[in-house]
Parts: structure tokens; sequence; C-alpha cells
């Protein structure tokens, strides 16, 4: 069969996901069964079945076959924006109910007419000396106590990860991942031309054999890690297991990108305490204090200090006149700092009600954290139920939006809990709970 045929076959697959007669959650036959049945080689079915996974249609199961995505319908593999669903336990935006006022307070006086012609400005990528004194005071924990002539600004964490990634890491050349990470560094990283190696994780995190092993085989030039809340496992680092990463990266002389944005909700400092020339810590205000009002930072060492600032202007990622304007109100009188001592309380108190619905089912969750990872009973699979809960106008996030290697997610699903309102969140869990106790029949739709 020519390639044409066997591209027109995956058509005819995408066609009927398209149309809604393959839904999401559906199976596919076995290679050998869809040679048979449409009269073609096992070889040829194999370059279908792989033409669909390569555009994100259809995700492999180990040990139990390729099913149509939960994604397939949207065209990406990442998380898309917000929907407006009545439970979101996609998004992570942890918003409390008293904030706005808190912050209200904060920022008022800064439209006054002199304030706000310096907000108005253009602002530079390192910020002033006002705004880098307060920056490094706030990310300051532990041991760990950055120079304020080390900090570099970004709009937000994202712009922080991209502008890290562009520094370290050429266009063509390999970053090792987390075999399940931050959903959006693959984006970030096809849009700069790097390819994500991933690194096989245990209970403790990424394992260093697994990153000697990647730089072996792939010649990384830095890895990408969460190593405090890690995201979407929750995990954070043990001392040990930072000691012999870091033991690891140091012989294989790779920078580290060590994102922190979860990191408040955790008392670990950053693995720049321990290694300050080897790590670039990213951060941002997202989290603590509102999407809508961030500010990201980068930590780098001093050696890479000018690769990170001229990766951030020529990215156009420098952060507003008026964030950094906000952002130094916030942090220097003590509004940033109470809204993350209220948002930990916060988390541990979804955290506790989560485990109370879902006890008695296999769940990775850190007390401390925003987010747990629910690995589904063997009877059923992660887009099927993401599927099934959507019918109930409930959204979650599938296994295969946070693995780097397609086809091989495990059968689990991602609940960010910080979005809904605790009475939301209590009858999103009942009913989360109840649907993973119903009947087989249950998860087939009646549309």
């Amino acid at each position: 069969m020519s390639r044409s045929e066997y591209l027109k076959l995956a058509d005819t697959i995408a066609a009927e996901i398209a149309v809604g007669s393959l839904r999401p959650g559906d199976r596919l036959p076995p290679q050998r069964s869809f040679a048979y049945e449409r009269k073609i080689a096992v070889s040829t079915a194999s370059r279908v079945y792989a033409e669909l996974l390569r555009r994100g249609l259809v995700v492999g199961e180990v040990g139990r076959g390729t099913f149509i995505s939960g994604e397939a319908r949207r065209g990406v593999a990442a998380l898309a924006e917000p929907r407006g669903v009545r439970t979101d336990f996609e998004f992570n935006y942890p918003i409390l109910p008293n904030q706005t006022a808190l912050i209200a307070r904060s920022l008022e006086g800064l439209a006054a007419p002199a304030l706000l012609d310096v907000a108005s400005r253009q602002a530079i990528s390192i910020g002033t000396p006002a705004i880098r004194n307060i920056g490094a005071a706030h990310l300051s924990k532990g041991g760990w106590s950055p120079s304020p002539e080390h900090l570099v600004f970004t709009g937000n964490g994202r712009q922080s990860i991209a502008a890290a990634l562009a520094a370290v890491v050429p266009a063509g050349g390999r970053c090792g991942v987390e075999a399940l990470t931050y959903p959006f560094v693959k984006g970030i990283a096809a849009r700069l031309g790097i390819a994500l190696v991933p690194l096989s994780m245990d209970e403790g995190g990424v394992r260093p054999d697994s990153v000697e092993k990647a730089h072996r085989e792939a010649h990384l030039s830095a890895i990408y890690i969460q190593p405090a809340v890690q995201n979407p496992l929750g995990a954070t680092m043990s001392e040990a297991r930072r000691a012999d990463l870091l033991r690891v990266v140091e012989m294989l002389d790779l920078p580290v990108i060590e994102d922190n944005v979860y990191g408040f909700l955790d008392d670990e400092p950053p693995l720049a305490a321990l290694a300050p020339d080897r790590c670039i810590v990213v951060d941002s205000l997202s989290k603590k204090v509102a999407p809508g009002l961030a500010l990201g930072f980068i930590v780098p060492p001093e050696r890479l200090r000018e690769s990170v600032i001229a990766s951030v202007r020529s990215g156009g990622w420098t952060a507003t006149g008026f964030a950094f304007a906000a952002a130094e109100r916030m942090m220097a009188d003590g509004t940033v700092a109470a809204l993350m001592t209220m948002k930990r309380l916060d988390a541990q108190a979804r955290q506790k009600l989560a485990a109370a619905h879902l006890q008695g089912f296999e769940v990775k969750a850190n007390p401390k954290c925003y987010h747990l990872w629910l690995t589904l009973p063997p009877h059923r699979r992660s887009q099927t139920f993401v599927a099934a809960a959507a019918r109930r106008d409930i959204a979650l996030t599938p296994s295969t939006t946070f693995a780097i290697t397609p086809g091989h997610a495990p059968n689990a699903v991602r609940l960010a809990l910080a979005s809904p309102a605790m009475d939301q969140l209590d009858i999103g869990l009942r009913t989360l709970a109840a649907l993973l106790n119903s009947r087989e029949d249950d998860f087939v739709s009646t549309e």
C-alpha cells in the first residue's frame, strides 16, 4: 500500500471521530483484526495506528489496547481554556472568597496619577532595584536566599519556563522531563523546536539513573523538573533524592530548570539551595495571588543570567510596568504572604474532603497540595471516565495530557481541587465517587 493509501485510511478513522461515530473511550480493534477487516497487511495497519497516534486521535493503554482519545475532538494534547462547566476539576486556579478585598486594599492608590504614570511606562526584564530586592526577599526560603542581582522577570510562569528553556536548550536540542509533567511544557518545547525526553519516575520523583540513561542515549542539554508538589502527582522530593539527583547532573554538567510554582504549598526550599550554580528556578504569582495578577520570576546562576535576559527580550516575555508595580506593592505590604498562608490552609481542607469521598480508591496525593492523581479501577478507562464525567458537567484531565510519550499513559486522571467553591467541590467529589462505583453500562452515553 502506498503512503497516500494508508493516510486515506487514517483520514477515514479521523472522519468517524469527527462526526461522533467513534467516541472518546471507544476501543479500536487489535491491529491484526483491523488489518483483516480492511483487507490490508498488518504492517499497514500498524502505520495507520501510528498516524492516528501522531495526530493525537488515539491513545494506547499498555496491556489494554488502543482507544479514541478524549482530546481527539479538540485536536490538541494539552489543556484547552476553561470551558464554563459546572464543576471544574481541570484547571487549578485557587481564588479564595475574600482575597479580592485583600488585594484591593493593597493596590488602593495605585491609580493615583503619579503612581500610574510610573506603572504605565515600558519595563525591562530585570525590573528595578526595588522590585529585585523585594522579589528576592519574597522567594527566600529555608536555606535559600537568592541574590537580587540574579533575578529576571517575565509576565507569568509559562513565559519563565519558555525563557529558561530557550536560554539553555538550542533549537533541535533535547531536554529531559518527568514522564508525567506539566502539560504546557510540551507546547512550549514544540514551539521552540526542542525535543522532550521522558525521565522515569518512582514514588520519590525523577530517578537519577534515568537522567544518566537519557543523557547517554539522547545527549540532553538540560532537564526540567518539579521537585516540590509535582504536577500532576503531587510528590515532593526527599533530601536524599535531591542529593542523588544533583550528584548526577553535576557529573553530567546539565543545567536544571526547576519549576517552583507550587512550591509555596510545601516547606522545602528549591534545589538551588544545594546547587545554586546548577539550577535555574522559575516561579510565579499566578497561584499565590491570581492568574490575572501574575508576575514570573527566573533565578538563574550568574553565568547564565545574560542568556536568560536575552531570551526574555527576544521572546517578548517582559512583564508590563503595571504588573511590576502591583506585584511590588503586594509583596512589600505582606499581601502575598497572607494569601500564601490562607491558600496552604485551603489546600489542606480540600485534600481532606477529597480523601473522605475517595476512600477505598487508589489515590496519590500530597495533603498540602491542590491536586491529586486518581488511578482508575481496572474495569474503567481514563478516556471513557473523562467522557462520562463530562456528561455530568464535570471537567477532568486524563493522564494522556501529562504523558510525554504518546500511547504510554497510565489509566488515571488528575483532579484539580482549587477552582470549585467548597460546596461545589463536595458535590463534584460525591458524583465522581458514585461514577466510580457505578455499573459499566452507566459509562455508555445515551445521546
